[in-house]
């Protein structure tokens, strides 16, 4: 309504004459309003109004008291006036005059049917300031089951003023369309602003619900609102209902107390509450309605329509503007948007859905400039959903944002640490923790471990073994450093363990993972650690007991099996060996199974991608996912990894690959290749090249397919082609150092002795605790007739041989 216009315009009426009772009425509700608007604020927070300080509001009452005085008014006006009275009563703080006022309109009987619009307004009005009157009215003389009455009144009341300000607003805009589509074509009505009690009216009711306990009709009417064919004045409204249902099914409600909105609740609930509904007897508001309507399944499910609708239209009003005097609109639907999207965080977190949960949050970025908490959400959302590049960009940017929050320069070094192999940039941002000295906390320990992972992993990558000793020193100090900070956490510890062991100091290696086992006896990597030790000792019994324990807790980790078989032929010999080999294939294929029904939910009502489910607890770390012969993740073999994987896809039909993760394949490979070995050392040659065609089937151009291949050849007696194929794998992947090692045996088996000499002696600077490699070049050095070099090597082969593991001790993994 034209409030403003009001006033001027009755001004020029003789008040005190009975028939302009009529204007003063006018009048009083025109001031009342503008009086309202002026203080919104205020009625907001409950803050009542002092006439005094209130000349429109004064005005407004003498008016209004003086047509009630007066009577002589027809009784629908009258019945106005005292609505508007209560209005005024409420304002300003005396909440029984408001509900005596109500008790005198008659506003319980009264009747929707054939009314004007604005009275509806006012009887919407008028039941949800009755309901807030009754609220704030003192309850300290009433008696338990008063309070209890009062209580049910005021959930009627609000009840009551939801329906009415719903029918009220789509009425009014039928009402506006229809006159508008007559009168003039292509103008478009003027959005109808609700008022703070129509707001009030609308919502108070699930409000009061919700804060009661009372679960089921809380949901009913937020479903019933939700529900009601929308109007342009309701959008923002409901967006907000929709964000307060999807938080009730999240946060109150368990899948199994689920009811679908077209369905009765659980009988215990019904058993709790009252289900009366006061309104059955009101004229209801229209509902969307059809045939075949989607119908959620469960909370989640509903959640996430709830809240995926309340994205679409939070982000399509959310204000863009940067000019100081939209700032406060901006940073209310910022907020606004923001909550949404932390729900959306919640809600398909649950369910693993990260690729769906970061293309929402992509969406926010248009609007997030500056807003540290939603560029971080993209950042997480692109992490959990294997984006990793991408997420250390924004990451990156956080940084910017908030340069004095440790965690996240640590994300970003995890990042970089894991899936990436950027250790420059891992170094980068561990300095950036470290650098923040005790600003940092309790992360400054995480900061220096991650530094040290750092030069662990760089000093693996490392070409020169004086740059590998260098850096194996400086990672040594570093996770030291974070063990003083952090005494008793036991991943610092476990992997000052790994450091150790990964130059060779055994028993020191062995100390530092005692106490880390004393924490967290059920680690899978320091079990593991524990079992690689131990062979490297030479007690090879207690490490396979070790690994069969730790296998126990987790059976899914391949990483574990690959060293039980490598302990197993130690120990038992090949057949044995071949048994757990079978057992890895039979496991490969039940989380194959698993991954190709996507890991769904009870009723796979929300399609998830292929892994999401299982592949965070498969722990696939393999001897370098292709790199069977050092173990370690270096950044050639994730070079010639990438290329592989890219040749084979050339080669390999779409149906065989494409479906699941591909470290499952490349663990289906090196299982094929661990049975090829071991049927080679049977003898059973035809096996083996069968086990190997497999694995090529997989990937063709793999250089750990190639080194078999060679190898196979070799024991066939056909040396020429072992040369080439050893040749094909070596350009494939540059520093496979058993690669090296049986090329150059095989060079000088062909008679190229100084050849030989070159790859093997390339093959020690590379791996300097290879003693297979030294043991090599001592025999080639030996054939040259360098017989003090041979025995140097042969030394150093005997030595490093008495501390070697059966698998590389570089297989644990090494990450944030």
């Amino acid at each position: 309504p034209g409030w403003s216009l009001t006033p001027g315009f009755n001004q020029s009426y003789h008040l005190g004459l009975p028939k302009y009772d009529f204007g003063k009425l006018l009048l009083a509700e025109a001031l009342l309003e503008r009086c309202l608007k002026e203080n919104h604020a205020k009625i907001k927070d409950s803050i009542p109004l002092l006439e005094k300080n209130e000349p429109k509001m004064s005005e407004a009452k003498n008016y209004l008291s003086s047509i009630l005085n007066h009577g002589r008014l027809s009784p629908q006006y009258m019945c106005e006036a005292m609505l508007i009275l209560g209005k005024l009563h409420y304002v300003e703080g005396s909440y029984r005059d408001a509900i005596s006022m109500y008790a005198r309109a008659g506003i319980d009987d009264m009747s929707m049917e054939n009314k004007p619009l604005y009275q509806m307004r006012l009887l919407s009005e008028a039941f949800v300031i009755k309901g807030l009157s009754l609220e704030r009215l003192p309850n300290s003389i009433a008696s338990r089951f008063r309070l209890t009455e009062r209580e049910e009144e005021v959930i009627t009341c609000f009840e009551r003023a939801s329906w009415i300000a719903q029918v009220f607003l789509q009425e009014l805009e039928k009402t506006t369309n229809n006159s508008t589509s007559r009168h003039l074509k292509g103008f478009h009505p003027v959005d109808y602003e609700l008022t703070y009690f129509l707001e009030a009216a609308l919502q108070s009711a699930y409000v009061k619900n919700l804060k009661k306990g009372n679960i089921v009709k809380g949901m009913r009417e937020l479903r019933e609102v939700l529900r009601t064919v929308e109007t342009k004045a309701t959008q923002n409204f409901k967006v907000m209902a929709a964000k307060h249902l999807a938080g009730v099914l999240l946060h109150s409600l368990s899948e199994e107390c689920y009811w679908s909105p077209l369905s009765h609740p659980l009988p215990e609930f019904m058993g709790k509450e009252d289900n009366s509904l006061a309104t059955q007897a009101l004229r209801k508001p229209h509902l969307y309605e059809g045939d075949n309507l989607y119908c959620p399944k469960d909370n989640i499910e509903e959640a996430l329509l709830l809240l995926l609708i309340s994205e679409s239209m939070a982000t399509r009003d959310v204000v863009l503007s940067r000019v100081p005097e939209q700032e406060e609109e901006r940073t209310v639907s910022l907020q606004n948007a923001a909550a949404i999207y932390d729900l959306l965080s919640i809600t398909l977190g649950r369910r693993g859905q990260y690729i769906m949960l970061s293309e929402c949050l992509e969406r926010a970025m248009k609007f997030a400039f500056g807003e540290f908490h939603l560029w971080y959400q993209v950042a997480l959302s692109m992490v959990a959903c294997g984006k990793s590049a991408y997420a250390v960009s924004l990451l990156r940017e956080c940084v910017k944002l908030r340069p004095s929050d440790p965690t996240v320069p640590l994300m970003a070094a995890k990042v970089c640490i894991g899936s990436l192999h950027w250790l420059e940039e891992a170094e980068r941002f561990a300095m950036m923790v470290i650098s923040l000295g005790e600003e940092a906390g309790e992360f400054l320990p995480k900061g220096y471990l991650a530094l040290g992972l750092t030069y662990s992993l760089q000093a693996t990558d490392a070409t020169l073994k004086s740059k590998q000793d260098e850096l194996h020193r400086k990672a040594l100090q570093t996770l030291e450093r974070a063990q003083q900070l952090a005494p008793g956490d036991p991943q610092v510890i476990l992997y000052v363990s790994l450091q150790l062991a990964l130059v060779r100091q055994i028993s020191s290696a062995m100390e530092q993972l005692q106490e880390a086992l004393k924490v967290c006896r059920d680690d899978a990597h320091a079990l593991h650690l524990l079992a690689l030790l131990f062979s490297a000792q030479k007690h090879h019994q207690h490490a396979l007991d070790v690994v069969n324990m730790a296998i126990t807790e987790h059976p899914e980790n391949f990483n574990l099996m690959f060293t039980k078989v490598k302990l197993e032929q130690v120990l038992k010999g090949p057949e044995e060996a071949l048994v757990t080999c079978r057992q890895m294939l039979r496991l490969w294929q039940t989380l194959y199974s698993f991954s190709q029904l996507g890991g769904l939910e009870k009723d796979g009502s929300l399609g998830e991608g292929l892994t999401m489910k299982k592949q965070s607890g498969m722990h696939l770390t393999l001897p370098d996912a292709h790199d069977a012969d050092s173990g370690s993740r270096r950044a050639s073999s994730i070079a010639a990894s990438r290329l592989e994987e890219a040749m084979s896809e050339l080669t390999v039909p779409s149906s065989v690959l494409k479906q699941g993760p591909m470290q499952l394949w490349t663990t289906l490979e090196q299982i094929w290749l661990q049975a090829a070995e071991l049927f080679m050392e049977q003898q059973h040659l035809k096996e083996a090249g069968f086990c190997i065609q497999e694995a090529a089937g997989l990937f063709p151009t793999s250089h750990s397919v190639l080194y078999m291949r060679g190898r196979l050849a070799e024991v066939k007696g056909s040396l020429e082609e072992a040369k080439q194929l050893y040749k094909e794998a070596l350009t494939v992947n540059p520093d496979g150092v058993c690669i090296m090692h049986s090329l150059g045996l095989m060079l000088s088996r062909l008679g190229h002795k100084s050849l030989a000499q070159k790859v093997l002696r390339d093959a020690v600077e590379r791996q300097s605790t290879c003693h297979e490699a030294w043991q090599g070049l001592g025999e080639v050095l030996q054939a040259q007739g360098q017989n003090e070099a041979a025995v140097d090597c042969f030394l150093t082969a005997l030595e490093l041989e008495a501390s070697s593991p059966v698998l590389p001790f570089s297989i644990i993994p090494r990450e944030l």
